[in-house]
């Protein structure tokens, strides 16, 4: 089989498509031939040893796949060789077949073809996790979606829509902004221009955001912070800016407004009923048109390294998926 591998931490261009013994399932272990792999910015940061979690290299990044089960290894139930279905493995995928346990797999739903499905777990499991079970959002709610133009600014504009929120959808460029409000968001703000704590104001009657999806980081964090409305829930999703950013504890104090963690694979190890419970409800959602999966481009497997540069190049609408 075919794998693109990172041989030892540092740039994406040290990634090499190699041949390799296609493996074989052990106990409690599923073989699948991979059909395709959602590309997210964790696999950047674990190709450069950024990443809470660092493989031995050498190692395929990419930690979501759609494909079809091809062996199983002992002590496997509740799959069947030639089944479709979607898997999250942290890394791996970025190949032509890889072997994960069992418990990371989920039968793919009939509503959904090989690459959306590649590119729906992360983003719309984090988005779901975030809103649901972190921020408790309810109806009628003002959140407010930074990054809106990728994939979990996406999925969490559609999540937001679905649940009942208002959403605001906040990016860097007038055509990110036209995108984010093709996905349903009922305002946009550009916040590289001047005024956007005003804008923010104004477009929230001047009560400020009930809660704020932020997977961007960086400068952003404290003047979104400063126009959270009183009982407000910061979700801290990720750093795409590449700064981790420092809270003023007295802000939370003067609102009254939580900063909440979200990270999702562990939600899903801790809790994974509750995870099983959210994805019943997102296919229900996914097969009734309410979530609706933008994938901007596909690349064959062998140009891997130019789809995580289009990610860290901030070019990216929705998300990219490699098909194999």
């Amino acid at each position: 089989m075919r794998a693109m591998l990172c041989k030892a931490y540092g740039p994406l261009d040290g990634l090499v498509l190699e041949d390799l013994p296609t493996p074989i399932p052990g106990p409690g272990e599923v073989r699948l031939d991979v059909a395709a792999c959602g590309v997210n910015f964790p696999d950047v940061l674990i190709v450069q040893g950024k990443y809470q979690f660092k493989p031995e290299p050498p190692f395929a990044p990419g930690g979501e796949v759609s494909g079809t089960v091809a062996a199983i290894g002992p002590g496997v139930e509740g799959f069947a060789v030639g089944d479709p279905v979607i898997a999250t493995t942290l890394w791996g995928g970025f190949a032509e077949a890889l072997v994960t346990t069992a418990d990371r797999l989920m039968q793919r739903p009939a509503s959904m073809d090989e690459v959306t499905a590649a590119g729906f777990a992360i983003t719309y499991g984090t988005s779901y996790h975030a809103l649901v079970q972190r921020a408790a959002i309810r109806p009628g709610e003002t959140l407010l979606v930074l990054g809106a133009a990728g994939g979990v600014g996406v999925a969490a504009i559609q999540i937001g829509k679905a649940l009942g929120a208002r959403v605001i959808a906040a990016a860097s460029s007038a055509d990110k902004l036209a995108f984010a409000q093709a996905q349903g968001a009922d305002a946009v703000l550009n916040y590289a221009e001047d005024g956007y704590r005003d804008r923010l104001k104004e477009l929230t009657g001047g009560r400020g955001v009930d809660v704020v999806y932020d997977p961007v980081g960086g400068a952003l964090f404290e003047p979104t912070l400063r126009s959270m409305a009183w009982n407000g829930r910061y979700l801290v999703v990720g750093f795409a800016s590449g700064e981790i950013p420092k809270v003023p504890a007295n802000l939370t104090l003067l609102k009254g407004c939580a900063v909440v963690g979200v990270f999702w694979g562990q939600f899903r190890r801790n809790e994974p009923e509750a995870d099983a419970e959210n994805f019943r409800r997102l296919f229900a959602l996914h097969a009734e048109g309410r979530l609706r999966p933008v994938i901007s481009a596909t690349y064959p497997l062998e140009r891997a390294r130019e789809a995580l540069a289009a990610l860290t190049g901030r070019t990216v609408k929705g998300k990219v998926v490699l098909t194999v």
